[in-house]
């Protein structure tokens, strides 16, 4: 029964998965706008970034130190597959770009499942944020009300690299013409480097907090990755505002789709990715272009 209690919980829902959508796409985008390249791995880092982070708590009993670890491995696992493989793939077809990442992807989680199985496994909140917390017409769990600002704190920290830093001045100009930047003497390669190994790790930093809200499996990038896919076409290819409008948007699609009923939340948002593509083909925010 649907009733105004259970539509705000579902409204809250919605703002956490869109928040951790926004993440996540963040990192996508800046990915494909600057390199170009489509990641199909990007999924296979959020669930990387979730059993590192795993592997550091159970050694530390710290949840600082497991997210700090696990973001961490991931940008450096990043920067190693850019460097070693990736590199080789930016001129070639994008079928070529598409095929390898895949590839990645699935090595990734056939990798993990070898060392961890199959079974699901769990990272404990914080003690702080444990329990419910009275918002006065309702209870909700804390920790969700936790990972909200933990996620915007995050963002934040990503749009200063990109706009108040000289590196992230960069990219953002590589994202309109990476010609351009080539021609100006700066080493592009570099700058794709880190650019890549920033998207990674927002990958799994989103994976490792997520961990106490959702149970760490190999597989749990793949819905993750098409969700995240849906949210860079809505916002906007290389947009980094566009991601996080877009997940805020599709995080909210989902949630109250799956109160009215489960089976049609992924219709109804392909539906607004259509809808969108149709009224503004480069996305809500997307530019005209990418030189």
């Amino acid at each position: 029964m649907i009733n105004w209690a259970n539509f705000v919980s579902q409204m809250f829902n919605g703002l956490v998965l869109g928040a951790l959508l926004a993440l996540i796409s963040s990192g996508l985008t800046i990915i494909y706008g600057t390199l170009g390249v489509l990641n199909l791995a990007h999924g296979a880092m959020f669930m990387l970034g979730g059993y590192a982070g795993y592997v550091a708590y159970t050694y530390t009993e710290s949840f600082v130190l497991a997210v700090i670890a696990g973001s961490l491995f991931v940008m450096v696992a990043g920067v190693v597959m850019e460097r070693v493989i990736i590199r080789h793939f930016y001129g070639r077809p994008d079928e070529d770009q598409l095929l390898v990442t895949f590839g990645i992807g699935i090595c990734l989680v056939e990798i993990v499942r070898f060392f961890f199985g199959s079974l699901s496994l769990t990272v404990p909140a914080p003690k702080i944020f444990t329990g419910i917390t009275s918002l006065g017409f309702m209870f909700y769990p804390t920790y969700r009300l936790a990972l909200v600002g933990i996620i915007a704190v995050a963002l934040l920290a990503l749009f200063l690299v990109l706009y108040r830093t000289r590196i992230g001045m960069i990219v953002r100009a590589g994202i309109e013409d990476s010609v351009m930047v080539g021609s100006l003497g700066i080493n592009v390669y570099r700058v794709f480097m880190i650019v890549f190994g920033i998207g990674a790790m927002a990958a799994g930093f989103a994976g490792i907090v997520n961990a106490p809200v959702v149970s760490l499996t190999p597989d749990m990038g793949e819905a993750i990755l098409v969700q995240t896919f849906v949210v860079v076409v809505i916002g906007g290819v290389g947009s980094f505002p566009g991601a996080i409008l877009g997940g805020l948007i599709a995080g909210e699609i989902i949630s109250i789709t799956s109160m009215i009923n489960p089976g049609y939340a992924y219709v109804m948002l392909f539906a607004a990715m259509t809808l969108v593509l149709l009224l503004r083909p480069h996305g809500l925010l997307g530019a005209q272009s990418r030189g």
